[in-house]
């Protein structure tokens, strides 16, 4: 990581901001924008000036204010503590920032994402001496009653285990001290727009079983499978999300609000708790992870929220476990897209939308499928995305829809005449 270097605000323009004086800057580095250290990332360089999303209001930026550049990309705090949490789009736990600011937010206030008052009971599955590698599951947790929680060695770590510290740890506490020094905690941090690597992928063969029997019968998908719910207003895709998220045979739900109303996440939050788990029989919110990036929060953060959703999905997947991305919606991430796109003064494709919105939406839902985990055993884990598509006015045409249906393997429209009828 390089030496954070200040430079200054000379544009701004919406959540579109320009800085000058980062020659070092590079596409997707975390900045801090601002008094107020608003935070941002790099999405075009230009000699030494760089172009920048803020992830929060600009209101009230001014020219002249600095900007710091950490020279590290969007990353995501991963461990023990996950299941159960809602966060914004970028991470961080809105109930603590609730708690700690009142319900409404100041801008650049932060907290961590994981519990730091919380202490696990670390159970170790390694010894002294063992050889460990990339993916190797150090030891195990009980996030929440019934759901395991392994702790695995990073991707890019390797070499023979000399201490090793059993009982109660906070999540960044060392449990695992290696032969070359380096310490490990159960907690650990991945970039967002970096798929997590794995051994191998492996053929679909397991259904994803979606509770309603119309899509199990005539469209279903297999575990590791991509599927979007294109359908206009009021059809119902929503409701269909959350069904998926209380019904399907997912062991892991990380439902994505991304730019929809507030109201639908209430009814998320205050119905989850209330329904069991068939699997385990608690509350079906200590499988879930939400991600609330509702209508009336930054359009920048949209972006950020789907990837920040989906790194967390294939961390669980990881560690062998079927996850479900429940996405509602992408085209309201891709309307953010087109916005900053705009801002920029790039060349608009078809109906505005930036020319690379194809390869960003096959980016992100190739992220799917049923893998063989890295480490030395045999784990398979799988990773469903089922992404809501808003087309304005039903349009199947429009480049959304077109663009996820060639990249997806079901197709799952809700009719709105059948839906008011």
């Amino acid at each position: 990581m390089n030496e954070p270097l200040t430079g200054r605000i000379i544009k701004v323009a919406g959540p579109a901001v320009v800085a000058e004086g980062l020659p070092t800057a590079k596409l997707d580095d975390i900045v801090w924008v601002g008094q107020d250290r608003l935070l941002g990332e790099v999405i075009r360089v230009q000699q030494d000036r760089a172009f920048l999303q803020v992830f929060e209001d600009t209101t009230g930026l001014q020219v002249g204010e600095p900007v710091v550049n950490t020279g590290a990309p969007l990353s995501v705090t991963l461990g023990p503590g996950l299941l159960g949490q809602i966060y914004d789009g970028i991470q961080r736990p809105l109930e603590t920032l609730r708690a700690a600011h009142g319900a409404f937010l100041a801008r650049g206030v932060t907290a961590p994402a994981l519990p730091p008052a919380q202490r696990w009971d670390f159970q170790p599955r390694v010894q002294l001496g063992s050889r460990v590698v990339s993916g190797t599951v150090l030891g195990e947790v009980e996030e929440r009653p019934g759901r395991i929680h392994r702790v695995l060695v990073p991707p890019g770590v390797q070499g023979e285990v000399a201490e090793v510290r059993d009982g109660l740890r906070a999540a960044d506490e060392p449990v695992v001290r290696l032969d070359s020094g380096r310490e490990l905690t159960m907690s650990q941090r991945w970039p967002v727009k970096r798929g997590r690597p794995y051994r191998e992928k492996l053929d679909p063969s397991e259904p994803f079983l979606t509770g309603q029997r119309v899509l199990d019968t005539l469209m279903p998908i297999c575990l590791g499978g991509a599927a979007i719910i294109p359908g206009g207003f009021g059809t119902g895709k929503t409701v269909l999300e959350q069904t998926l998220a209380k019904c399907s045979n997912a062991e892991i739900i990380v439902y994505v609000g991304c730019g929809e109303r507030g109201n639908e996440m209430t009814d998320v939050l205050a119905e989850f708790p209330q329904l069991d788990d068939p699997l385990t029989g608690r509350p079906l919110m200590e499988r879930t992870i939400l991600i609330a990036n509702t209508s009336n929060m930054p359009v920048a953060a949209r972006e950020a929220s789907v990837y920040v959703g989906l790194t967390m999905a294939e961390y669980y997947r990881d560690m062998g476990y079927h996850v479900a991305v429940l996405a509602d919606s992408t085209s309201r991430w891709a309307e953010a897209m087109r916005e900053i796109s705009a801002r920029l003064e790039e060349m608009p494709g078809e109906e505005g939308y930036p020319t690379y919105l194809a390869s960003r939406l096959a980016g992100f839902y190739e992220r799917s499928g049923r893998v063989r985990c890295l480490g030395d055993d045999d784990r398979v884990g799988s990773v469903t995305i089922v992404g809501a598509v808003s087309p304005p006015g039903g349009d199947y045409s429009e480049p959304v829809t077109q663009s996820s249906q060639r990249v997806t393997g079901a197709f799952w429209a809700l009719d709105a005449p059948l839906a008011y009828r």
